[in-house]
């Protein structure tokens, strides 16, 4: 059953990469007491996320921390060092933390897991984004298959 809006969200490890390294990152504590914009891709470097989805929340992150955001995450179905790549490519450093989620075992636990084996890419998260406040899910956005409308940064600005 997917995760909804008043839910908090449950424990998990996401990775991260650091110089010194990858990092596990504990949910409970990276969302304690703050307030983050959290999306999620079905995959770094492909193409939607690439060109529009990880570049709205690069180019509207003023936007999102003057409507109180303290943080804006990213996660996907990739290891800590694909995602610190494609951050470094995109130019989200210091913009946008990447948290991987490389087994899928957060997309699994809040039920948006999805099945993208025909494209060969296997099992990885939905395309969403969410406002997370203090670890209880704000605003739950989930795109429909293979659609970019509601996960974008505009959207979670425009309803904030």
């Amino acid at each position: 059953m997917a995760i909804h809006v008043g839910d908090r969200l449950p424990k998990a490890t996401f990775i991260k990469a650091t110089p010194d390294g990858p990092q596990p990152v504990d949910s409970e504590e990276y969302f304690r007491g703050r307030r983050i914009a959290l999306f999620s891709v079905p995959g770094a470097f492909t193409p939607t996320c690439s060109a529009r989805h990880l570049p709205g929340f690069v180019d509207r992150l003023d936007e999102l921390k003057a409507k109180g955001v303290d943080e804006v995450a990213c996660t996907s179905v990739n290891d800590a060092f694909v995602l610190e790549a494609w951050k470094q490519s995109a130019g989200a450093e210091g913009k946008v933390t990447m948290l991987a989620d490389g087994s899928g075992d957060f997309v699994k636990a809040i039920g948006l897991d999805a099945d993208f084996s025909k494209f060969g890419m296997g099992h990885r998260g939905q395309r969403f984004s969410m406002l997370v406040n203090d670890g209880v899910v704000e605003q739950l956005n989930v795109e429909e298959p293979g659609a970019f409308n509601v996960s974008s940064a505009d959207y979670l600005i425009d309803r904030l």
